[in-house]
């Protein structure tokens, strides 16, 4: 079709004209600016703007004309097809309905759509970002001025749809979540929450995993503005938000991308390429400069218009390897299986983000041990801020689940993740993926019975908090709830109403308070400069011990924190934890105290020790301490001067 001659359309279309440049070059980081539904005057006036480079014929078809084609239908702007529609309101239903390169009919809903109905519906929603006061200033500001890496990270990750559920609702609203969730999450000392993904996506049973409008907040729990509330709320509270972003594939849905203009315009045209096994969805080609900016420009459009703090990037190994769960694939121009074109894309939206929003962080979801995640782009990285670290996730969980007379078996699961600690800056990951599926909760997966389980999580949790590393555990996690997560009922909150239960939650506050009170758990956790062991061979009692240390160079301003774990039932009245130099120790945290859901013990930790000069492990003192069943204690150490 040839350009349109409308010269107010021109106008119009023209003040964009170099970021379309940008859109087709890949070097686009805010295409949404133009592509959409764009609101151009008080009257309503609204400008729609949609690539589908191999149409025939499009049309803007909605509630406003009846779903028309013929009353609306698109020209082309330097490739783009734009419509002008006239007094139009926000809610107003839409899509595009395309006469595509194939000859058939497809009604799509807009790619670039800020807003969109409530699934099973599919239409796009006329819909203005505009009209939120934020009242985050202070945060803003303050996290500008933070490095971190040296900062304590501690975060709830969260599914909105099940965390609290307002009776009469089917979910709750972002709005309605808001500050409860902020005062929760406050009280229990994380710094930031995680959301699960809240771009429109249309199976609920996805979890929000499989996308169709990546540039919409999902409307099962409200509007634009009542995630902006959801946020801001946060912030005022100093909670960071995160969210997951899933630039990896697309569903199948017949509104959403597929074959978009009648062409594989967004996914791969080699089957061998075009879709996930795994999850019968479509990958997107990484090849194709458009589909980045529109990649790209997804991510910045949430962390321009929601005040994020971070994006967390999904199923990365999905992405980079071109035989990710393919038995027969194309390799790369070098022979090789990596995807050089998704290489490239995340350096980009590495770039885009962090180059664009000081303080922040991406986060990779990869599970390889793919080089350099965490170094930027010009070092050969792939610029992540962080990596999760999936081999301390599935070690330590292994590790809990064997019986404890026969946990001195599997002693270097607990061990090996200090080889390789601090090749990448790691979060350390206890998330909603191993709580489904018939895993079983986190407190389900510890070996014993009933108390020994709740004895062995509390360890578990203070060895997270403890080992070098940022921090994550999703919800429930933090009280033990027994059942799993199930996305379609909110969390088993009545437990509460249990000792052992209420203890846990106590106990992981416990832990976030120490963890951010003290330099010596958050501001070394990138060199052997932040971390001693003590005592690492004690397979025969899985017993361990090691120190974090923070010295900033500064006369009296050393932190050290001795961190001391028994993973069997079996007590030691006086064991010998080796020791730097002389010394006093003075307990900061005993997992087997009563408040914390503990009973009673025939040897309860001691409260105070004193470092003698007795040769132990390698170093030239060591205290006799008492290591109770079960049981993880942290001692605050005070060197003795001179």
């Amino acid at each position: 079709m040839a350009e349109t001659n409308d010269p107010k359309l021109i106008e119009i279309c023209g003040m964009y004209d170099d970021e379309i440049t940008r859109f087709y070059s890949g070097e686009s980081s805010r295409a949404y600016s133009f592509l959409g539904c764009r609101h151009i005057d008080a009257a309503g006036a609204r400008l729609f703007a949609v690539w589908a480079p191999n149409a025939s014929r499009v049309s803007v078809v909605g509630d406003f004309n009846g779903w028309d084609d013929g009353a609306e239908p698109m020209e082309q702007y330097r490739g783009i097809w734009v419509r002008l529609v006239p007094g139009l309101k926000d809610g107003d239903n839409y899509k595009y309905r395309i006469v595509g390169a194939d000859g058939e009919v497809y009604d799509k809903a807009d790619p670039c759509a800020y807003h969109a109905e409530r699934a099973p519906a599919t239409a796009s929603k006329v819909w203005s970002l505009g009209g939120y006061i934020w009242g985050d200033d202070v945060w803003m500001k303050g996290r500008a001025e933070k490095d971190i890496l040296k900062e304590p990270v501690s975060i709830y990750e969260c599914h909105i749809g099940s965390w609290r559920v307002p009776e009469g609702y089917e979910y709750p609203s972002f709005r309605e979540v808001a500050d409860e969730l902020a005062v929760y999450a406050k009280g229990m000392g994380y710094t930031h929450v995680e959301l699960m993904p809240v771009n429109e996506y249309p199976f609920d049973g996805s979890w929000g995993y499989q996308v169709t409008g990546f540039y919409a907040i999902t409307s099962r729990f409200g509007t634009p503005q009542d995630f902006m509330y959801l946020v801001d709320t946060l912030h005022r509270a100093g909670i960071g938000v995160i969210v997951d972003w899933v630039p990896g594939g697309f569903p199948k849905d017949a509104h959403g991308l597929a074959r978009f203009d009648g062409t594989w315009l967004y996914e791969h045209k080699n089957p061998l390429r075009r879709e996930h096994p795994h999850w019968g969805t479509n990958s997107l080609n990484y090849a194709r400069p458009e589909v980045v900016s529109f990649l790209v420009s997804s991510a910045m459009l949430l962390m321009d218009n929601y005040h994020l703090d971070g994006i967390r990037v999904d199923a990365v190994s999905s992405m980079l390897y071109l035989d990710y769960g393919r038995s027969e694939y194309i390799p790369n121009k070098d022979g090789g299986n990596i995807d050089l074109d998704a290489v490239d894309f995340l350096k980009k939206f590495n770039r885009a983000i962090l180059g664009s929003y000081r303080g922040t962080f991406t986060v990779a979801e990869e599970s390889t041990a793919f080089p350099l995640v965490t170094k930027p782009p010009e070092a050969g990285g792939l610029g992540f801020m962080f990596k999760w670290n999936m081999g301390f996730m599935n070690d330590t969980l292994d590790y809990m689940k064997t019986d404890p007379y026969f946990r001195h078996g599997n002693h270097d699961k607990m061990t090996f993740s200090m080889h390789y600690a601090f090749s990448e800056n790691y979060i350390l990951a206890y998330s909603h993926d191993e709580v489904v599926h018939g895993k079983a909760s986190l407190i389900g997966k510890m070996a014993g019975g009933y108390d020994g389980k709740f004895a062995s999580l509390r360890t578990l949790f203070a060895w997270l908090v403890a080992h070098p590393g940022k921090k994550l555990m999703f919800m429930g996690d933090e009280f033990a709830q027994f059942s799993e997560w199930n996305y379609k009922s909110e969390l088993d909150w009545m437990l509460l109403g249990y000792d052992k239960h209420s203890g846990m939650k106590k106990w992981v506050a416990a832990l976030n308070a120490v963890y951010a009170g003290r330099k010596a758990l958050h501001a070394a956790d990138d060199g052997w400069e932040g971390f001693t062991w003590l005592n690492v061979e004690d397979r025969e009692n899985s017993v361990f011990a090691f120190l974090r240390s923070y010295d900033p160079g500064r006369k009296g301003k050393e932190d050290l924190i001795v961190c001391i774990f028994n993973f069997t039932p079996v007590a030691h009245k006086s064991y010998d934890v080796a020791l730097p130099g002389a010394g006093t120790l003075t307990l900061l945290l005993d997992s087997g105290d009563a408040h914390y859901g503990g009973g009673e013990r025939e040897a309860p930790a001691k409260r105070r020790a004193v470092a003698r000069a007795k040769e132990l492990n390698g170093l030239p003192y060591s205290a006799a301490l008492t290591v109770p069943p079960l049981c993880a204690m942290y001692y605050g150490f005070k060197r003795k001067s001179g």
